[in-house]
């Protein structure tokens, strides 16, 4: 029963810059478009990109809203990072490893969209980490970067 895709709606203010960084730079497929929104396929979640007159302004580091891949190869994980750098994304965040030589140890990077909306890319070392170890309370950076 794991047929489930995920969907996310976030905000934009311009369709042909949501384009260049979601389906030339990230590789998204891109769905349907009207001029005030388009779908993008993220590793086959659908994102759905909506124009909105409201100004769209940084938040103060990585949380409390970002979305992303959660990698189950760490092959995928570093070609989506090749990828990034190839095409001149702007990183948020470079590419660390968060809690070595712990089961929750992983690989990431985060990413800043034109619009100020931050991704992050994910490989956990023991698949397990993602919803479990539950004997460790760690969750993100221990302060917002």
């Amino acid at each position: 029963m794991n047929n489930h895709i995920f969907h996310l709606a976030f905000p934009i203010n311009d369709i042909a810059k949501s384009k260049e960084f979601y389906a030339a730079g990230l590789g998204c497929e891109v769905g349907r478009e009207s001029p005030t929104s388009v779908i993008f396929n993220l590793c086959g979640h659908q994102l759905v990109a909506h124009v909105t007159t409201e100004p769209l302004t940084p938040q103060k580091g990585i949380y409390p809203r970002h979305f992303g891949i959660v990698f189950s190869s760490e092959a995928d994980w570093e070609a989506m990072l090749h990828r990034a750098k190839d095409h001149g994304l702007s990183f948020y965040q470079e590419p660390k490893h968060r809690f070595p030589n712990l089961p929750l140890e992983h690989r990431t990077f985060f990413l800043e969209d034109p619009f100020h909306n931050l991704l992050e890319f994910k490989y956990y070392y023991h698949s397990d980490a993602i919803f479990g170890q539950r004997d460790y309370a760690q969750v993100g950076d221990t302060v917002s970067e």
